[in-house]
């Protein structure tokens, strides 16, 4: 099996590969240093998975999410899995959506990441589905929460985004439904822990 990493941190890059070099099964591990490089070395390389984070941080200015969904887009074939420190129920629900053949936890052991890199090698798709999922915001009510989360009242929100006053206090209802919350604190701290929002 081919892995190659697309994570902006070079310690933990360097700590995966020393961790799956103990595995025989892992034929070739590599990591990106740039994004410039991805397209040759999947052309070249034709990796067997691609393992991408999700913030990247200096390596780009599109967080791993787009940038998987992008490179899909040109190579529908490749199985790209999301291996993050924000394992947050709405990131594994669009790395789902987006095509994507997994979404891992940074925090898991390295035999049991082989087992699952291995079983999507073989055709598997891995998601870990919580009780806590929330239903779907609509880019409204996105653009609505994270001007709330910003302090940003009412009245400068329907401003900002072109609508009545009114209309703000319908998504706003909207918003605290479907995250299950009766003010507005409680939904930027759900949305928050949920992934909706990124952290303060």
């Amino acid at each position: 099996m081919r892995v190659l990493l697309v994570d902006d941190h070079a310690l933990f890059a360097q700590s995966l590969a020393i961790a799956l070099s103990d595995f025989p099964s892992v034929e070739k591990f590599s990591n990106v240093r740039s994004i410039d490089e991805i397209e040759t070395i999947l052309e070249k390389d034709s990796p067997d998975i691609l393992l991408m984070d999700i913030n990247l941080g200096k390596l780009s200015h599109e967080d791993g999410l787009l940038l998987a969904r992008r490179l899909l887009q040109k190579y529908p074939g490749q199985k790209i899995v999301i291996l993050s420190g924000y394992d947050l129920p709405v990131y594994r629900k669009e790395a789902e959506k987006l095509g994507a053949k997994g979404f891992i936890s940074k925090d898991i052991e390295p035999d049991k990441l082989l087992r699952i890199l291995e079983s999507i090698e073989n055709g598997s798709t891995y998601f870990e589905h919580t009780d806590n999922f929330i239903e779907e915001l609509t880019e409204t009510e996105k653009q609505v929460l994270r001007l709330l989360s910003c302090g940003v009242k009412r009245k400068e929100i329907a401003e900002q985004l072109f609508m009545s006053e009114r209309t703000v206090s319908n998504h706003l209802q909207h918003i605290f439904e479907k995250l299950g919350v009766s003010s507005a604190i409680e939904a930027v701290t759900k949305a928050i822990q949920s992934g909706y929002l990124p952290p303060l």
